[in-house]
């Protein structure tokens, strides 16, 4: 089973490129974030002509999250959001797919340490942790995937004295992506020997991606349980490369294949809806119609 996590910035934008990209790789579970798109104008009946259902949270101009799988694999239990924090913020999307519970997250940016917005990000990532601490306790077999924001470690980033203390590498942003960690959840792309200076973004200024001056932002993390059958972690950096790329690469974990066909795991209410390929999802709907 392939799960990939990709920030397209403007899926409107970047949705020939994810169409291109999803016939090249065959992932099983995409989670797309910062899809800049509201519901109405989400692109389902075209990504479903490609082979792949899809659930969203979106909103006008900014942020957004999406979980894409393949026809085969039904999304069930879909929630919205983080449960009881009212933020107006489309960020965080949750799904049941293959049996495992897929987490989509957009973690603020932060902008500069210190600021009310870097306050936002880590009263966020507070309120995060205790979603997936929560989770894991309803879904052993969990993934966290999307942009976080957060380059855990200086071998994360391409000059780490001069990011050293600023925003995306700051001691507290980097102290919550350990708090993460800490629940019983592990970064995939770590659990492999990785050549040096991998990163998953890049600046679109400066020449950033040619001279490979990248932070490593975007991070798949699976829960202790799903450890023993990860087989692979990468960054798909070619992907941002050519016409119109995102400032991200896809990020990729391959799980064994027996994973797939396993039943869903205990259902949990869902706080908010969404729309699952034309069909509101509630806490009383919460599977997919059939293919057509």
């Amino acid at each position: 089973m392939k799960i990939a996590a990709w920030n397209v910035n403007s899926l409107n934008v970047r949705l020939p490129r994810l169409l291109a990209w999803l016939k090249k790789q065959t992932p099983d579970i995409v989670c797309l974030q910062e899809t800049k798109c509201e519901d109405t104008r989400f692109p389902r009946d075209v990504l479903l002509e490609a082979g792949y259902r899809s659930c969203f949270y979106g909103q006008k101009t900014y942020n957004g999250v999406a979980i894409l799988a393949r026809q085969e694999m039904p999304i069930t239990e879909v929630c919205c959001g983080i449960e009881d924090y009212d933020d107006p913020q489309a960020r965080v999307i949750a799904a049941t797919v293959a049996g495992i519970r897929v987490v989509c997250v957009y973690v603020p940016n932060g902008q500069v340490v210190g600021s009310e917005k870097f306050e936002y990000k880590m009263h966020w990532c507070r309120r995060l942790r205790r979603y997936l601490q929560e989770a894991l306790a309803q879904y052993p077999m969990l993934v966290v995937a999307g942009d976080f924001n957060i380059a855990p470690e200086d071998r994360d980033v391409h000059d780490p004295e001069a990011w050293h203390g600023q925003i995306l590498c700051s001691d507290d942003e980097r102290a919550a992506f350990r708090s993460f960690l800490a629940l019983g959840l592990v970064d995939s792309f770590r659990l492999f020997e990785q050549p040096p200076n991998m990163f998953s973004w890049w600046d679109y200024r400066q020449l950033g991606f040619i001279k490979n001056r990248g932070l490593r932002i975007d991070h798949l993390l699976i829960s202790e349980v799903l450890q023993p059958q990860c087989v692979a972690g990468t960054i798909d950096r070619e992907e941002r490369r050519g016409e119109k790329p995102s400032d991200h690469a896809p990020v990729i974990v391959e799980l064994r294949s027996e994973i797939r066909g396993q039943k869903n795991l205990t259902a949990k209410n869902t706080k908010k809806s969404a729309l699952l390929r034309g069909t509101i999802v509630t806490k009383q709907s919460r599977e997919i119609p059939p293919s057509p």
